[in-house]
């Protein structure tokens, strides 16, 4: 395999959306449904972003969020399947780890259904003890529905 064409890049300016919908479309079982205007906020609140390119092509793309010094998630690791098993996987997911947000917090967290194994060799431990979820559907609506309950138990 020849892979001297690969570039990995950090330049949130140089991602092209259609293109990252795309991948996560043909790769990413956890995020078919995604809307344009959704990721990009996404993106926009993530550092680092990390893209894999083929020449023109995005071929691979996580990104995290991190608080710079105690915790740090990594979000959306995707690589195209035809590009699959040539190490890229492990270099995505290493230059999130080695960017100055992630690299000095205690603890980086991951959630993964089917790639367990991939991430144990990289470094991640299974957690049970972190197993907790909130589905905040409607935040908001939420936060307001709750303040009627406690008014209406006065």
């Amino acid at each position: 395999m020849d892979s001297s064409h690969i570039q990995f890049c950090l330049d949130k300016s140089k991602i092209d959306l259609n293109q990252i919908l795309q991948l996560l479309q043909l790769g990413a079982f956890w995020a078919k449904s995604r809307s344009r205007e959704k990721m990009e906020i996404a993106i926009t609140n993530s550092n680092p972003v990390v893209t894999v390119w083929d020449n023109e092509r995005i071929i691979g793309f996580a990104r995290a969020t991190s608080d710079g010094v105690y915790r740090a998630g990594i979000w959306d690791v995707v690589i195209h399947p035809d590009y699959r098993g040539w190490g890229l996987g492990r270099k995505l997911v290493e230059t999130v780890l080695t960017h100055p947000d992630v690299n000095r917090v205690e603890r980086v967290y991951l959630t993964t259904t089917n790639q367990q194994s991939f991430y144990e060799r990289i470094g991640f431990e299974p957690n049970s003890s972190t197993t907790m979820v909130l589905y905040n559907h409607s935040p908001l609506e939420s936060i307001y529905q709750q303040e009627l309950k406690v008014k209406a138990e006065k």
